[in-house]
């Protein structure tokens, strides 16, 4: 399987695994040329409180994708792949964060996603995360889970 397109998803609480997901997307995205589709998911509260945060001068500029473009996480892993030579391009989505990575990952035919976790409590371990798990069972195509 060729691998084109990698979706990697973050969310408002990844910050602290920009590092972590930025090495592991390009460990295969380097070798197979592929183009990440970086993908900021937010809840309807969390989209209308950075739209807020940021403070656009034109509310029309405040879409999904310009805002998930002014997110700290976004910004950094940017660096990496440019630094990197790596191609990508910057998407916003809005909805559950699940089902909103799965209907980009859908969209933009992905070959594979990546999404980020942090270890659970030995309760917690039975389930990834609502996020992670959404994806990993609807996801299109294979998911890689990068816990810390």
């Amino acid at each position: 399987m060729t691998i084109q397109t990698i979706v990697l998803a973050v969310g408002p609480s990844d910050g602290d695994r920009a590092d972590r997901l930025a090495e592991a997307v390009l460990e295969l995205a380097v070798p197979t040329d592929a183009e990440v589709v970086l993908t900021h998911a937010f809840t309807e509260d969390e989209y209308d409180s950075a739209r807020t945060r940021l403070d656009f001068s034109n509310p029309n500029d405040a879409t999904p994708g310009e805002v998930a473009g002014r997110q700290a996480t976004i910004r950094a892993l940017r660096k990496r792949f440019d630094d990197a030579g790596v191609d990508y391009q910057v998407r916003g989505t809005v909805g559950d964060h699940g089902p909103a990575i799965v209907d980009v990952a859908k969209g933009v035919d992905a070959d594979r996603v990546y999404v980020a976790g942090r270890k659970r409590s030995p309760t917690g371990k039975a389930v990834f995360g609502s996020t992670a798990q959404e994806v990993m069972l609807s996801a299109p195509c294979p998911v890689t889970f990068v816990r810390d």
